[in-house]
């Protein structure tokens, strides 16, 4: 029993030690792998910007039939009006365009046909291209929008 005790008091403190000094070399080579690691930004880098991808859309309006008591007032009210229709195929072009039809068909012969349309969407970043008169009596404007950037702002708003 003698022995026993011996080796009890020999070897436990010796099993500590080792078990101790062991604890600390993975603690070491630890905190030496984590500083030895690059720095991660928090956010992933932004990649680099795309070629744009322009659209345009051309809005047009007759002059004649616009409200106004002067050519100069008619023909402010028509540059209005085709900047608005230009906008307006542009909301079609980025969000599409609801289609509502109905046909009438009686005999097998087409009775009335018809059909609506309706653009709704909101059309940010479009820039004034061109805006011309258009023969004597219709002026046009020309509107255009990078999809890119389109695309982008709907990727932020989102988020």
């Amino acid at each position: 029993m003698r022995n026993d005790a011996k080796i009890r008091r020999v070897l436990l403190p010796l099993l500590a030690a080792l078990l101790l000094s062991g604890c600390e070399t993975v603690a070491h080579t630890f905190t030496a792998t984590v500083e030895a690691l690059p720095d991660v930004p928090s956010r992933p880098r932004e990649q680099a910007p795309a070629e744009p991808n322009w659209v345009t859309a051309t809005g047009y309006a007759p002059i004649s039939l616009q409200p106004g008591e002067t050519p100069q007032q008619k023909m402010l009210m028509a540059m209005r009006a085709s900047k608005l229709r230009a906008y307006q195929e542009l909301a079609g072009i980025i969000h599409g365009q609801y289609l509502y039809g109905t046909a009438q068909v009686e005999d097998m012969v087409v009775q009335n046909d018809r059909f609506r349309t309706a653009v709704a969407g909101i059309v940010r970043g479009a820039r004034v291209v061109k805006s011309y008169p258009v023969q004597d009596d219709t002026y046009a404007t020309v509107l255009e929008v990078d999809l890119n950037q389109v695309q982008r702002a709907w990727v932020l708003s989102q988020q």
